[in-house]
């Protein structure tokens, strides 16, 4: 495929951070990538290069954040050329490749929600897409119909499901004012607490409990950005413990 235009639309959700959306290589060193890292969606694109390195065509674009909130983000990439339309959610960035070649030469299939293995460096350290993809379209094809109705040619649909599962997960929204507090287990040796968090204050408490008979108290926190830990015991020395991270 050999393309002086490109227009690809999607939509997606997830709850992980990282993972390949689609991928497409050539033979000339031609390859477009689009993935989520640290749960900011990057564009990849090289339109060609030369092999003495005086056109190199990588381009690298990065846009949004916090994609990883398992609500529905779309993205349309329109190209012509160099010129580079990139839409996330409705806000458009605009951007031209570097190198000085027009068309995307690709000799191989598209993959999308993963890339395979190539043997090249770039492909091994890349997670797949774990979530939902809807309304898939490449260049005027409906990829979402045509898998479901396996009209594609030739293609390797592995253990998709044309559903999408909710998470289990319950979120729990706090507005600095409110708290939950739940019963202590007593007779117990053994203190153990986890969850996931999202928040833009740099400061604020997380947790907190005391223990039992008077024996100190534990308080995870966020102090200017970072998660501290501190456990207070009252009958030993050495009665207080603080971890940062």
């Amino acid at each position: 495929m050999k393309t002086l235009k490109d227009v690809i639309s999607l939509k997606f959700k997830t709850s992980e951070s990282e993972g390949v959306i689609f991928h497409g290589e050539g033979q000339q060193g031609d390859y477009i990538t689009l993935e989520l890292k640290k749960a900011k969606l990057v564009l990849n694109l090289n339109l060609g290069s030369n092999q003495l390195g005086s056109i190199y065509g990588h381009t690298s674009v990065m846009t949004g954040s916090l994609l990883d909130d398992h609500h529905w983000h779309s993205i349309i990439i329109e190209r012509h050329g160099r010129n580079i339309n990139l839409t996330l959610d409705r806000r458009m960035q605009h951007f031209r490749t570097n190198g000085e070649f027009d068309y995307l030469d690709l000799d191989y299939e598209i993959t999308f929600g993963g890339m395979p293995f190539s043997g090249k460096p770039s492909s091994n350290s890349r997670k797949n897409f774990k979530g939902c993809m809807e309304s898939i379209n490449y260049n005027g094809n409906n990829i979402t119909d045509l898998a479901k109705r396996k009209k594609l040619e030739p293609s390797n649909v592995g253990n998709l499901s044309f559903s999408c599962v909710e998470p289990h997960a319950v979120p729990v929204f706090f507005n600095a004012t409110s708290y939950l507090e739940v019963p202590g287990r007593p007779s117990q040796d053994l203190f153990s607490v986890s969850f996931l968090f999202r928040t833009w204050n740099p400061n604020g408490l997380l947790v907190f409990s005391n223990f039992a008979d008077d024996l100190g108290n534990v308080e995870i926190d966020i102090n200017e950005g970072k998660v501290s830990v501190h456990i207070n015991v009252t009958l030993v020395k050495k009665n207080r413990i603080d971890i940062s991270s």
